[in-house]
């Protein structure tokens, strides 16, 4: 718990305020004492997201779902005002940890104390669903555990069973790694009932036991291609609790067990209070209730708070319009523009002056300068050593940076020993690189466990966690993401409500990823219909028939082949389809342009990196560049990697001189905001992964030539 604010009221709804229990992005839970005395965890939504209709409708869902529950293992509701100008909900306070803070903290529960919890939470749910309610996100965070038993809390998306979504944005919510496959699908909203409660409770009860997610961690798409179309890893599983757990995650809702089943296998559990759980939680659920009992009791006063309504746009208006202050902060490139102007010329000693020693901080760069992917290796490594040439040459430099670099080839076990040079060199304080997939995902350990930051420029991967590998930084939008992108287009560009998925099914996990996320946020809340080739196949005639008879205003390519995109973009040219064309970058390679010839014009591509030569800014960038490594043009990613070795040098300078050291950095770059040549780097406090709209582009395709578009949300018309 933490202290009030000077923002916070003294009271809300007659509820005296202790103190905070958390905060987000909706609202703030607060430790409270009602009028008569009770301890309450009271959530209030903030005024910007009640304002919204839809927000508002279904905080008074929650609210009326919450107090239709009455359950032994179910949190009561106290008191609640969802017409308040700031709703709030006002609920039974609980001091014990969630199941997700105790399995962080302690470790895997034992069985028996698993065999309990599966028990009670089963009676929870059969509480839930007599009352026609799904609770829609049954996770261990909405799972506290106190000495008599656990509690399942939030009802903010409980439905009733059959009950239609509100809007087309509300047609996938809930936590990935603990949602059904039904709810991890757009189109199979409507078989959500209590057998997706059951699936949850089963992903619950084999985190308990093993500490890890049945289906894996990654990016939320990852995680949900895994839960529709994998098994689950239930290895660490004990023998006893196997078969329970396998049948709530079977793939077919009917053929799950019921709550009441449930509870029957796993009845007989002991009771007693405290004794289901292991020595060290009830010691932690004993301080923090005499930390509760301690808190001093406010003096009575004024606890009614005027509150103005702020007017704000529907939730799929908030979306498109996320790009906006984005767009606008990466184009000042305010990194390197704070000292150009002072930056002295360089002399003989390449500017380097200084009245001292000054420390001497290293940054490790690796990347592959002979493999595959030697371009984009080599464009991060000229960027990142103009970069220290850039801060060495300043004046008032506080420091000097050093640039190591290591070439791992993009391969794993080169990459692995690459990495192990640069933690056993306690010099380095950052590394930037991997360049290639599977080097970041086969180093990423490494650095964690050395608490090393590695900064990835130009990989996305689904397999490393930012919220579990806190040392990993991905400063490229996951591929999955870039279709914000595409919504904005279709939706605020051309006003496409009939879009066309072109799904190629040679990309595997990445198509079906990319498909699905349009699905789930579907153009100007239209129709989105999806039309499957064939990985066998090069024939994308039947695929494109079905996208002209659907009438189509745009097409969506869910593939990473330049030459299958290709010919699919034949196919369209040959039907005569008027639309906008998009894919993402992974197509826009030469052999798409050579390949598809006349047909790929007008094409789009949603993309994570610029073409620095286009981009306001970054004009003295591209001069420097050129000029010191005598090219003609900038790399794929050069300028990236420029702003990453500046954001490590910030982060350095804002921990002072005798504070750089690898922890520290972990923990100061988390809390950065940078705003550099190509786009602002940040990271969200909760999920510790960049903003996605910080970082997406759009080029296209004209008279031949591929033109950089900019930030996706500055194009507002089709000729921009």
């Amino acid at each position: 718990m933490q202290s009030l604010t000077a923002g916070d009221p003294p009271g809300i709804g007659g509820h005296r305020l202790l103190g905070r229990l958390g905060a987000g992005g909706m609202g703030v839970v607060y430790l409270a004492r009602s009028p008569g005395g009770a301890l309450v965890a009271l959530k209030v939504i903030r005024a910007e997201h009640a304002a919204d209709p839809v927000f508002r409708a279904r905080f008074e869902r929650e609210a009326r779902a919450a107090s239709r529950i009455s359950g032994r293992w179910t949190t009561t509701v106290a008191a609640a005002d969802p017409q308040a100008d700031e709703p709030w909900l006002a609920t039974a306070f609980v001091p014990g940890p969630s199941l997700s803070e105790a399995v962080s903290r302690y470790g895997p529960l034992p069985e028996p104390s698993v065999r309990v919890l599966g028990e009670r939470l089963a009676e929870a749910l059969i509480e839930v669903h007599a009352a026609g309610l799904v609770h829609r996100d049954v996770k261990p965070g909405n799972v506290l555990l106190a000495l008599d038993g656990p509690r399942l809390i939030d009802f903010g998306i409980a439905r009733a069973v059959g009950a239609t979504a509100l809007t087309a944005t509300d047609l996938v919510i809930g936590s990935p790694g603990y949602l059904s496959p039904e709810q991890a699908q757009a189109g199979r909203a409507g078989e959500i009932g209590p057998p997706s409660d059951i699936f949850s409770l089963g992903c619950v009860l084999a985190y308990a036991a093993s500490g890890r997610r049945p289906f894996g961690t990654g990016t939320p798409a990852a995680v949900l291609f895994r839960t529709v179309h994998e098994e689950p890893e239930l290895d660490d599983l004990p023998g006893p609790l196997l078969s329970l757990v396998t049948a709530c995650l079977a793939k077919a809702p009917d053929t799950r067990p019921t709550a009441d089943g449930i509870r029957a296998e796993l009845a007989g559990s002991v009771s007693r209070p405290g004794e289901w759980l292991p020595s060290e939680l009830p010691r932690l659920i004993a301080e923090r209730s005499a930390q509760v009992l301690e808190l001093p009791d406010p003096e009575p006063q004024e606890t009614t708070r005027t509150h103005n309504r702020v007017a704000a746009a529907p939730n799929r208006r908030r979306f498109l319009a996320l790009g906006g202050s984005a767009a606008t902060t990466a184009a000042i490139g305010g990194g390197i523009a704070a000292y150009l102007a002072s930056r002295p010329d360089r002399g003989g000693d390449g500017g380097q002056v200084s009245s001292g020693p000054l420390p001497r901080h290293t940054v490790g760069l690796q990347t592959d300068l002979s493999g595959g992917g030697k371009a984009v290796g080599r464009a991060q490594e000229r960027g990142a050593r103009l970069a220290v040439e850039e801060f060495n040459a300043r004046k008032d430099r506080p420091f000097e940076l050093t640039l190591k670099v290591l070439d791992d080839g993009g391969e794993p076990t080169r990459a692995r020993a690459a990495a192990a040079q640069l933690v056993a060199d306690r010099a380095v304080q950052a590394v930037i690189g991997p360049s290639s997939v599977a080097a970041a995902e086969a180093v990423a350990a490494q650095y964690q466990k050395a608490l090393l930051p590695v900064l990835t420029v130009s990989v996305s991967t689904d397999r490393v966690s930012s919220a579990t590998n806190r040392a990993f930084f991905q400063l490229s939008p996951d591929s999955s993401v870039l279709t914000l992108a595409m919504v904005h287009y279709f939706t605020v560009v051309t006003k496409a409500d009939r879009t066309a998925i072109v799904e190629d099914l040679a990309a595997g996990k990445a198509g079906w990823e990319l498909a699905n996320s349009i699905q789930a946020t579907p153009p100007s809340e239209g129709v989105t219909t999806v039309h499957q080739v064939a990985a066998t196949s090069d024939d994308f005639g039947p695929a494109v028939a079905a996208v002209m008879a659907a009438r189509a205003q745009g097409v969506v390519f869910a593939g990473t082949s330049p030459r299958r995109a290709a010919l699919c973009a034949r196919a369209l040219h040959e039907a005569g389809f008027k639309g906008a064309p998009m894919a993402t970058g992974a197509v826009l390679e030469p052999a798409f342009l050579s390949e598809a010839g006349t047909a790929a014009e007008g094409w789009l591509f949603s993309t994570a990196f610029v073409d620095a030569a286009e981009q306001p800014g970054a004009e003295h960038f591209v001069a420097e560049f050129k000029k010191r490594f005598g090219v003609r043009q900038v790399d794929r990613y050069a300028v990236e990697a420029y702003d990453a070795l500046f954001l490590v040098a910030q982060g350095m300078s804002a921990l002072g001189k005798g504070g750089v050291e690898r922890g520290a950095m972990v923990r100061r770059l988390r809390e950065l905001s940078y705003k550099g040549l190509a786009k602002t780097i940040a990271f969200e406090p909760l999920t510790r992964v960049m903003p996605p709209e910080s970082g997406q582009f759009l080029y296209r395709v004209e008279g031949g030539r591929v033109r950089f578009l900019g930030h996706y949300a500055k194009v507002r018309s089709a000729g921009s």
